[in-house]
């Protein structure tokens, strides 16, 4: 079982449009039983509330399904019970390494480092652009399943 887990400030926008998007790319593919797919927050900000309505309304113009989620902080345990840990930009990155000391197993990315566009995904809680931050959601995600099933354990 592959454990994946999608970080993000809040998580209700970006990281759970990931979860979102990957777990689809996983589900039409038959491969639902060798993935774990989750999502958390590096702050408190959202904890217990559900994905924003952009992330839903953008999930269901494009016919994902929306799983049931309500936002929860990374711990440094997720470090151990996780393969990968997945931020949408920078500043994810440098919160998730101070919140699990280091990274020696190198399990912690971004997103898009894993297309052929490397760098941050823009938060549409500031940006107001859900098509823009599913673009890059989708082309990361299509990046990294590839990664994956090439790098399988």
């Amino acid at each position: 079982m592959i454990k994946i887990l999608f970080v993000c400030h809040g998580n209700i926008c970006r990281s759970t449009m990931a979860q979102f998007v990957f777990q689809d790319m996983v589900n039409k593919r038959g491969l639902q039983d060798q993935f774990y797919i989750n999502s958390a927050a590096t702050s408190r900000e959202e904890i217990g509330n559900p994905p924003h309505y952009g992330t839903v309304q953008k999930m269901r113009e494009v016919g994902i399904p929306v799983l049931k989620h309500y936002a929860v902080q990374m711990t440094k345990q997720d470090y151990e019970e996780y393969d990968y840990l997945i931020g949408m930009d920078h500043f994810n990155l440098k919160n998730m390494k101070r919140m699990v000391g280091s990274d020696p197993e190198g399990k912690i990315h971004l997103l898009l480092d894993f297309s052929r566009h490397p760098g941050n995904i823009a938060d549409p809680w500031y940006t107001g652009n859900f098509d823009e931050t599913y673009r890059d959601v989708k082309e990361g995600c299509q990046a990294f399943l590839e990664y994956v099933l090439k790098n399988r354990k």
